[in-house]
């Protein structure tokens, strides 16, 4: 079969288009012929390498792949599951690792998976949705709405809005009725993230997004009347993670999933028990999450953003886009 390949750890030179045996599918696994795979941010960070975290090489990148049924593992067939069926891959598997990270992704075309990880996918969803969906928008609908909680009529502010997670979160802020506020450094994307919802958008070059903050919504207190936000969705980490306090209403809540931008920041913990912060953490997501995505798009309630549709043999010029942070939402690949 044809695979994109990382053939060790470093830049894209280390990374060819070849020809890998078909997998065989284990007791228990379902062969995917793969119809699309997503890229993540994870990606490239997977190419350079990441300290403690071991990548078998050679190693096939993409964890969000979406495909059709094209054979069996023993003891599958003839139960839920036929030849043909549309199917939505969960990406972890307990005891194999993270597709795409450290277990052989979907950046080919055929990939064996339990049959326990596969979500249906409905007539009316695409490939292409569908491939966008489960390590981003699984991620986000588990912060945004599992852990933390959103409710109708709060203020919510998006770090790091115009990627996969990010475009998400925005969207989600609108379907359970939250005002939301995105952050982003670009007037392109700042366009394309109201279109997907946001009631603002904060454009961090053309100054300092917290003072943008407090000028649209007020200086949090910790008394009486209070500006700010309800909510700071903040995955970037780094010296955003303290700054994001100054816009953070009393008894507010902080949700992050990641720290693209660092992962231990200076801290002021005098914030935390004047304003009685909630500091909420949420890690993946569930196969019931993904069930709920899948319905949601089936329904009309979401649309992924889908920057780019290409084919596989145009793997470099997708990653090459995400390197550079030029995508907004998810950059998919045909196979």
């Amino acid at each position: 079969m044809k695979a994109v390949v990382y053939t060790g750890h470093g830049g894209p030179e280390n990374i060819s288009i070849t020809t890998l045996d078909d997998p065989a599918p284990a007791p228990g696994d379902v062969l995917v012929r793969v119809r699309a795979v997503a890229l993540n941010g994870f990606d490239p960070m997977i190419l350079a390498g990441i300290p403690g975290l071991k990548t078998p090489m050679p190693h096939v990148p993409g964890g969000d792949i979406a495909g059709e049924i094209a054979g069996f593992g023993e003891g599958v067939e003839g139960g839920r599951w036929k030849r043909g069926d549309r199917v939505l891959v969960n990406p972890h598997v307990i005891g194999r690792g993270m597709m795409g990270e450290t277990a052989r992704g979907g950046a080919c075309e055929f990939v064996s998976v339990p049959a326990s990880h596969l979500v249906n996918i409905p007539d009316k969803v695409s490939f292409t949705d569908a491939a966008a969906l489960p390590v981003a928008y699984g991620t986000a609908l588990r912060m945004m709405v599992t852990r933390g909680r959103i409710r109708r009529g709060e203020r919510v502010l998006v770090l790091g809005a115009t990627g996969g997670v990010g475009t998400c979160c925005v969207q989600l802020a609108k379907l359970f009725g939250a005002s939301c506020v995105a952050v982003t450094s670009s007037a392109e994307k700042a366009g394309k993230l109201r279109a997907i919802g946001a009631d603002a958008v904060i454009n961090s070059a053309e100054g300092d997004w917290a003072k943008q903050a407090v000028a649209l919504f007020g200086k949090p207190r910790v008394h009486g009347d209070s500006g700010g936000v309800d909510v700071v969705v903040n995955f970037v980490g780094g010296e955003d993670w303290t700054k994001a306090y100054r816009v953070l209403k009393r008894g507010g809540r902080m949700l992050t999933c990641g720290a693209t931008n660092g992962y231990a920041p200076p801290e002021d913990i005098r914030y935390l028990w004047s304003f009685e912060y909630e500091i909420i953490g949420s890690n993946g997501w569930s196969m019931e999450d993904l069930g709920t995505l899948i319905a949601m798009v089936s329904d009309g309630r979401m649309k992924p953003a889908i920057h780019s549709v290409r084919s596989l043999d145009r793997f470099l010029e997708s990653y090459a886009e995400l390197v550079e942070r030029k995508v907004f939402g998810k950059a998919v690949l045909t196979v």
